[in-house]
């Protein structure tokens, strides 16, 4: 049975859909959710879905082994990031070499990096009068959001669309095909 490990920082959308995904799978479940926001409501849903959460610090993840020792003991095959807005720290991301991976709401390259994230990436889609837009999941690396890609999916942007109705686009694309692609990554590994 493979092992995956979640990162959120918020809401926990994503987190809850790959939970459910695999709650029935012979293959792989989320055994874990970790957060950096003791308020996020990523863990109302995890007890909800009776999936074990913790909340750590900024110390605990990047200036101590902490959180590195409970994904030590934890031993995830992956570790995906969802809605998690944190730089993974380089530590880590030697320990568990190709197995950090993320989902970011934009077609990278395009808005990627540092304060780009949510809203402000879907405001940006549609000030800049992009014609499409999508999701990206890539590798994690030491820098935001530049890791080799893994898989992307497009929708249109009309030209009277709002960021929120684009924001409702990138989510549908994303609780269709994030579960999948970790899905498929696990297979294959």
């Amino acid at each position: 049975m493979k092992r995956i490990v979640i990162f959120a920082s918020r809401s926990g959308s994503n987190a809850e859909n790959l939970i459910k995904f695999f709650q029935n799978s012979d293959n792989a479940s989320v055994i874990q959710v970790l957060t950096n926001n003791p308020h996020a409501k990523v863990l109302e849903r995890c007890k909800r879905l009776n999936v074990s959460a913790l909340s750590f610090n900024r110390i605990a993840f990047s200036k101590s082994e902490d959180v590195l020792n409970v994904l030590k003991s934890a031993q995830p095959d992956l570790i995906v990031l969802a809605g998690f807005l944190w730089k993974f720290p380089e530590f880590i991301l030697k320990e568990f070499e190709n197995k950090v991976i993320n989902i970011h709401p934009s077609l990278l390259p395009k808005y990627g990096g540092k304060g780009m994230y949510g809203m402000h990436v879907h405001n940006a889609v549609v000030e800049n009068k992009e014609t499409e837009t999508g999701i990206t999941i890539h590798y994690v690396n030491e820098n935001y959001d530049e890791g080799a890609i893994i898989f992307q999916a497009k929708c249109e942007v009309k030209p009277l669309e709002s960021a929120e109705d684009v924001a409702a686009k990138i989510h549908e694309l994303e609780m269709e095909h994030f579960p999948k692609v970790v899905e498929e990554l696990l297979n294959n590994h």
